[in-house]
């Protein structure tokens, strides 16, 4: 079974996900690694989730990093379903790997 593309809505909600995952492990202070250990998850997942190239995540690995980083779903859903994507980082940020 082939998966179908994702639409442009859907595609931006996955950005803002990622993005507000990767803000608030950064602003923690934590490393990927430090991150993922916690939430008992693996860090290549958490750095595919980061550098976008897992589009949808599980909903159990975001559950878990939610409440590791002390985000609620309900927040971190209203924050992906904003209708401005003024909150995305740009493809030339620094690789969420590199920092702490």
């Amino acid at each position: 079974m082939s998966r179908r593309r994702l639409d442009p809505a859907a595609q931006l909600r996955g950005q803002m996900l990622t993005s507000r995952l990767t803000q608030a492990r950064r602003a923690s202070g934590r490393s990927a690694e430090a991150v993922a250990h916690s939430a008992g998850i693996s860090v290549e997942t958490v750095r595919s989730i980061e550098k976008g190239r897992t589009s949808t995540p599980e909903f159990f690995t975001v559950a878990a990093l939610a409440t590791e980083l002390g985000l609620s779903l309900d927040d971190l859903y209203a924050f992906a379903c904003q209708p401005s994507g003024a909150h995305l980082q740009s493809p030339g940020t620094p690789d969420a790997d590199s920092s702490p």
